[in-house]
């Protein structure tokens, strides 16, 4: 039987690491193999790739650069890793995909929705994620907590319009999305690892017919 595609979204200071590790925990008690990813990165390429886009380079980037990056990472990650572990059968957890794409370059940079939907389906074909949560923080309070966790990367310096933008996109694209379960990140964190947990318990009894107990117009919580 294939595997299941599980990704984790959210802004910077959102707190995917712990929710990636409880996820993790959560299928391996359940007797699923698991696989992890992170993007931009996964895979040799990738992870070369992933520098170059959050290297402060002494020139302007690019929207469309940046963009064409992000995908050329995804395609080489899909291809050696995400789809070879699906069809063994193995649950992978993805450290994002392109819900973030959309959101930032999409939502932040501005790139227009039909280049971005024109790059996506070139390089995706379609494929998609079977659940994703995103965790969903005031991007203040977010890149607070990045700042504290040390020195900001390129894009994590754009400044507070550009992440209330992917904000808004994110929020946006989960609206319309069933698959898409927005979990309030703005909790304690004790809360956001229970609705979490509640979500990927539900997902694995219902034997993943894709019936997500919260819709994804609902935030999980009290924000």
């Amino acid at each position: 039987m294939r595997g299941k595609f599980i990704v984790v979204e959210g802004l910077e200071g959102a707190g995917k690491s712990s929710v990636i590790g409880l996820i993790v925990e959560a299928l391996k008690k359940a007797g699923k193999r698991v696989e992890q990813t992170r993007e931009p990165g996964g895979t040799p390429m990738a992870e070369a790739i992933r520098e170059c886009v959050k290297h402060d380079w002494h020139e302007t980037v690019s929207e469309e650069t940046e963009l064409l990056l992000m995908y050329a990472a995804r395609v080489q990650l899909l291809t050696n890793k995400i789809l070879p572990s699906l069809d063994t059968g193995a649950w992978v957890v993805g450290d994002r995909h392109d819900l973030s794409s959309q959101a930032y370059q999409g939502g932040g940079r501005g790139v227009s929705e039909k280049t971005m939907t024109a790059i996506s389906d070139i390089a995706l074909k379609g494929f998609k994620p079977d659940l994703t949560l995103y965790l969903d923080v005031d991007p203040a309070v977010g890149l607070e907590r990045a700042r504290g966790r040390g020195e900001l990367d390129r894009i994590e310096q754009a400044g507070l319009a550009f992440f209330e933008r992917t904000r808004a996109k994110y929020l946006e694209l989960a609206e319309q999305d069933e698959s898409i379960v927005v979990v309030s990140a703005m909790q304690s964190m004790d809360k956001v690892h229970q609705d979490v947990i509640a979500v990927i318990h539900h997902y694995i009894t219902s034997e993943c017919s894709g019936d997500v107990s919260q819709r994804n117009t609902s935030v999980l919580g009290d924000g």
